[in-house]
């Protein structure tokens, strides 16, 4: 079965996961997990019989599908490899989509065309309280149907490895880490150079976590915040640190859509100051824009199915982009967290960061116009208008690059593969649930 040159959709994941149980009976079987919200199949696709497990989690995120294109990779590759089942002792267990019904809401841009206006105008990414890999409230009192079937199999499999697969849109590829795997980063670098994939070697989502190796970062444990903290510092419990308790290692495994080389740049910025002072600036003024046109859109929602569903991450983004601001300007104190020393690459990572945020609640609010059917307060055309330009500064001012899926998947195949190596060989001592632990700093989902 050739590799898809493009993002599977929902039903092409199942449709192929169940075309490779059917060419391998012996070696592979399809299993329903749970069922999404919306009544979707989550499906578990298993390979090998070995002792040791391991578990990939593709599609956390709704706008993030490299993880289907990558799981049916690996199932692949696994299939027609015995050293990567029968020589390693592992059996595969890969989960097709978290958030299948999210995923459909993404099937605007899913398929192409593979621009950044095609994109963002038609981005879908729920409300952090319905991001199913998050335990705001732990994982005794879990509300989603996919969180409930994930924990489930965490528990039932206790793997030696879990790995997430997400997705930037407009970055560099890095990995996040429950523990430690010395010689991971070195591995990464050799992957990244052969495939042409940028490093981030000062990911936002990393900001204030202990780096390990390069563009390999320490996820801190979580600890108990609000919702403001939890959206901005990935501060809450999470699916990531639930099997912690079978000592298995959580590895979250982050691929660029778009490459910016900049991201790569670990030298010492010249102008810190002056750069942090723009990146604030223009976030403020940004997030301004975009709140007196939602204020005009909200007269025209009465009545328009599931407005909700768009409004709620809308409201995430406009609630953290103030903040974050502030945290960023060095004429505001930086906020409860001082910034780090930086490198010219994490300047590189707020900038995108801050330009990501404004697109996607552009592209959200977009979608609502469209779905009111009418534009008596043109709306329409201003933030076509912004997506655009902002869009641009993407392209020309970052000089962000399409990187192939084939490549994105075929890099996360990679990274996947050395991460178990190296997870296999550890002694798992068994480890307590996640306690208080270390600021974990600033990441917003």
């Amino acid at each position: 079965m050739p590799p898809l040159p493009r993002y599977p959709t929902v039903d092409e994941l199942g449709v192929r996961a169940a075309a490779l149980v059917a060419r391998h009976p012996r070696d592979a079987r399809l299993r329903r997990v749970g069922t999404s919200r919306a009544g979707t199949p989550l499906w578990l696709l298993s390979v090998g019989h070995g002792d040791r497990q391991a578990l990939v989690v593709a599609g956390p995120h709704a706008n993030e599908p490299v993880g289907g294109a990558t799981v049916l990779r690996l199932a692949e590759r696994a299939l027609t490899d015995p050293r990567l089942t029968v020589g390693a002792d592992v059996t595969w267990n890969l989960l097709l989509s978290l958030d299948p019904d999210g995923l459909r809401r993404n099937e605007g841009w899913l398929t192409g065309p593979y621009t950044l206006g095609q994109y963002f105008r038609h981005f879908f990414r729920p409300g952090f309280l319905e991001q199913p890999e998050w335990l705001p409230d732990g994982s005794d009192a879990v509300a989603l149907p996919e969180t409930r079937a994930l924990l489930d199999v965490q528990d039932e499999l206790r793997p030696v490895l879990q790995c997430s697969l997400h997705g930037v849109d407009v970055g560099g590829g890095f990995v996040e880490l429950t523990h430690d795997l010395p010689g991971l980063g070195r591995r990464l670098a050799h992957i990244a150079a052969r495939l042409g994939i940028p490093r981030e070697l000062g990911a936002y989502d990393a900001l204030y976590w202990p780096g390990l190796e390069p563009a390999v970062y320490r996820i801190p444990p979580p600890r108990r915040a609000g919702l403001a903290a939890a959206i901005t510092e990935a501060a809450v419990a999470s699916t990531w640190f639930h099997p912690h308790r079978h000592g298995t290692v959580t590895a979250v495994v982050e691929a660029p859509m778009w490459g910016v080389a900049a991201v790569s740049d670990a030298s010492p910025p010249p102008d810190r100051d002056t750069v942090l002072r723009e990146v604030s600036r223009t976030l403020r003024h940004d997030t301004h824009l975009l709140r007196l046109l939602l204020a005009r859109i909200r007269p025209q929602l009465t009545g328009v199915p599931d407005a909700a569903r768009l409004l709620a991450p809308v409201g995430d983004y406009l609630l953290v982009c103030p903040g974050l601001a502030d945290a960023w300007d060095p004429d505001t104190g930086g906020g409860p967290h001082p910034m780090p020393p930086l490198t010219a690459a994490h300047l590189a990572a707020l900038r995108i960061s801050g330009r990501r945020l404004a697109l996607r609640t552009a592209g959200l609010l977009h979608q609502l116009v469209r779905a009111t059917g009418r534009d008596p307060g043109g709306v329409l055309p201003e933030l076509d208008r912004l997506i655009d330009t902002w869009c641009a500064d993407y392209r020309d001012g970052c000089r962000a690059r399409w990187i192939p899926v084939a490549r994105q998947a075929e890099y996360q195949t990679r990274v996947v593969l050395s991460a178990f190596e190296l997870a296999a060989r550890r002694v798992r001592p068994a480890a307590p649930s996640a306690g208080p632990g270390r600021d974990p700093g600033a990441a917003v989902p």
